[in-house]
């Protein structure tokens, strides 16, 4: 039977070692080097015995009560009346005696004492010392603690330094816990009754339900007093809870409480760092739905622009039809021809270039408005766009703070990253340069790069007005001249025909220049703005896409850690 038990408990310990190196393998994920340090430890402290953490106030009397304990009739840890424990101490077996200094604020005893051969005892300064760095040190021992041993002095056993550390160590770290009322030589049987009442109230009220309370005397019991002294119930306690064979199952299943604890305070960092994920991905959409829809809104007024612009080039282009066909008549090709040698009237030439620039004059004049406010709208879709992407980088939601007990680095990088953005798109607005297109320069010999000196996105009516004319106007250079051509160049009686086809042809150009041309300069120039606001987001996309990784992993890490250690936590009966 016996090798039977040895045989699970090992089985147990390897599913434990595996549990701890998976747990340091999340920590060093993270990269959070408290938390490395603590699982490193918590390793080392799994193959230590059982130990036992001794906390409590100054002269409570915490020294004394360790000296009986050990029952060697040697002062162990030694007693003043001014606080003599400075310095956390670790008793442990040793067939000598021998005193270890690891550094200033730590030191081992070894003691050859039976009962240190199943347990261990850390003796702490006082919970109240004001000695720099003992509650530090003291927090560092209680993750691998397998038993606290709280030490009141028993005529007082309210002060608030000790309850507050009970709350550290009980909410923080879920320990188990067994109060000590040392010094009951010192109150009357009366007095001691009801402060053993008042702790285990205190007790419950703060979550135990059944707390353990042991009132001592060291003092009794290292005169010999046995009966009075109250330590026989104390090692009763711990030979049948502990040293009587289990305390190798509860060193285990203390070690995996711990990492079960651990493990769930980073679960509840990782939550929050994956809310501020799924935060940071709305609003990483937002800025896309926003800037989908300011560009098919775009879309829709440079349609709408184009429409009234071809309203009234094919109204200009219909009236002038109309005259070319009255002024090539025959009569009037004649009269012009007759009135041209007697000086009394233009010639047929003269009168068609008069018409070519009547007909840009008009082009002009007419499109000019409809333009103007054409352009005028697209600018003020694209402001818009800028301005309410703007407005939602200052909006974004921090949920993660850079005070975050874990992930501290990565809420500050974030904020920083964040930072960078709204400074740098705040740039991006302010500077026209931005929104100065090459290629809509290079479309138009009207432009000039001084055009691109203004400031801000009041330059875009500019460049795109100047853009569209250069596309709309260069039609009517060459229009009419195609005509006059073909007009000197076949006799009079086949000229009406063909110069009114090759007006239909020459305009339907123009046409086809406004209806495909315009919109696709415009509506290409309104994708490349889009994409140059979209570059400000480049950090912060890689970012996104880290942390997508990066959360997918140690949320597999967490659950993996979670479900192994419940069901060894189950597998392990004590």
């Amino acid at each position: 039977m016996q090798a039977l038990v040895d045989t699970k408990l090992a089985e147990q310990r390897k599913s434990l070692m595996r549990l701890l190196t998976l747990l340091q393998q999340l920590t060093q994920m993270i990269g959070h080097e408290k938390l490395i340090q603590t699982t490193s430890e918590l390793a080392f402290h799994s193959e230590s015995p059982f130990t036992f953490v001794i906390v409590g106030e100054v002269k409570a009397g915490k020294s004394s009560f360790i000296n009986a304990l050990l029952g060697t009739g040697k002062e162990i840890c030694k007693v003043a009346p001014a606080p003599m424990t400075d310095t956390i101490q670790q008793i442990l077996y040793g067939e000598q005696e021998q005193e270890v200094i690891l550094n200033p604020y730590l030191k081992k005893l070894y003691q050859p004492v039976e009962i240190l051969k199943d347990i261990a005892i850390v003796d702490t300064p006082g919970t109240n010392t004001i000695i720099s760095h003992h509650q530090e040190i003291t927090e560092k021992f209680i993750p691998y603690a397998d038993l606290i041993v709280f030490v009141f002095e028993a005529k007082n056993p309210y002060r608030q330094s000790s309850w507050d550390f009970f709350d550290f160590i009980h909410d923080e770290w879920k320990r188990k816990i067994i109060f000590v009322l040392q010094q009951k030589d010192l109150l009357s049987d009366e007095d001691l009754r009801v402060n053993t009442q008042g702790v285990q109230d205190y007790a419950k009220k703060k979550g135990i339900e059944q707390p353990r309370i042991f009132a001592t005397s060291a003092k009794a019991e290292l005169e010999g007093e046995f009966e009075s002294s109250g330590f026989y119930p104390l090692r009763d306690y711990i030979h049948q809870n502990i040293t009587g064979g289990k305390a190798a199952y509860l060193k285990l299943k203390n070690t995996v409480n711990t990492v079960m604890t651990i493990n769930q305070k980073l679960a509840e960092s990782i939550s929050v760092r994956q809310r501020q994920f799924e935060s940071d991905k709305r609003f990483r959409a937002d800025i896309r739905d926003i800037m989908d829809h300011q560009e098919a809104k775009t879309g829709v007024q440079i349609d709408q622009m184009v429409d009234n612009l071809l309203l009234a080039y094919n109204s200009i282009v219909q009236e002038k039809t109309k005259d070319l066909e009255t002024g090539l008549g025959f009569f009037n090709v004649l009269r012009r021809s007759v009135g041209s040698i007697f000086g009394k009237e233009s010639g047929i030439k003269e009168w068609l270039v008069k018409e070519a620039s009547d007909f840009e004059l008009r082009l002009h004049k007419s499109l000019k408005d409809k333009l103007q406010h054409g352009i005028t709208d697209v600018a003020d879709a694209i402001q818009l766009m800028g301005k309410m992407v703007d407005n939602r980088i200052k909006h974004s939601e921090t949920i993660l703070q850079n005070s975050d007990e874990i992930f501290a680095d990565i809420a500050e990088k974030r904020i920083q990253i964040l930072r960078e953005l709204q400074e740098s798109f705040q740039d991006f607005m302010s500077n026209s340069e931005s929104f100065y297109d090459k290629n809509l320069m290079e479309d138009s010999s009207r432009i000039t790069p001084n055009l691109a000196a203004g400031s801000g996105i009041a330059i875009v009516g500019v460049i795109l007005a100047a853009a569209v004319q250069g596309a709309v106007f260069d039609i009517t250079g060459g229009v009419l001249t195609a005509v006059g051509v073909l007009f000197a160049g076949v006799t009079l009686g086949l000229n009406k025909g063909k110069i009114l086809r090759k007006f239909e042809e020459e305009t339907a150009k123009g046409r086809n220049m406004i209806s495909q041309d315009v919109k696709t300069k415009l509506t290409e120039y309104t994708s490349r703005i889009r994409k140059r606001i979209d570059s400000n987001f480049a950090e912060f996309d890689r970012m996104l896409e880290y942390e997508e990784k990066t959360l997918q992993s140690l949320n597999s890490m967490h659950q993996t850690i979670k479900s192994e250690s419940e069901l060894l936590d189950h597998s392990i009966q004590v």
